[in-house]
């Protein structure tokens, strides 16, 4: 299977509050929100050379970034890797007896398919499969 980098997950409580040290302190530009209403979130991508920071807001209570926000605090929250199969990469990587979160693609930012690796099975990492 072959993945490139395509974006860094990152879950924040204080979206001005990030949106101050990405945009303001660091000077880096970001692109419109985006909401991604199958998982709850607003995305606002941060273009960074090849790959991407991908700031998630929450936009209900029960989303799993409010629950990780909650939980955790604000921080990294998962790697996302782009393949050109996903469902090929999904049915290799469950022949292989990784853990995933979801068997089969759903709906991501930008048109995207998206489905999680659990993160037992990533060494601790929350890793999502994009396919654009």
């Amino acid at each position: 299977m072959k993945a490139t980098l395509d974006h860094v997950g990152i879950a924040v409580a204080d979206l001005a509050e990030a949106l101050a040290f990405y945009r303001d302190a660091l000077g880096l530009e970001i692109e419109a929100p985006e909401l991604v209403a199958s998982q709850k979130v607003r995305a606002h991508f941060i273009p960074a050379g090849e790959s991407a920071l991908e700031l998630l807001e929450a936009t209900a209570d029960d989303s799993p970034i409010a629950k990780y926000v909650a939980k955790r605090g604000p921080g990294l929250h998962h790697i996302t890797l782009r393949v050109d199969d996903i469902r090929a990469a999904l049915a290799r990587l469950k022949e292989r007896g990784v853990r995933l979160i979801d068997e089969t693609p759903r709906p991501g930012a930008h048109g995207s398919l998206v489905a999680f690796i659990h993160p037992t099975s990533a060494h601790g990492v929350l890793v999502e499969l994009k396919q654009a």
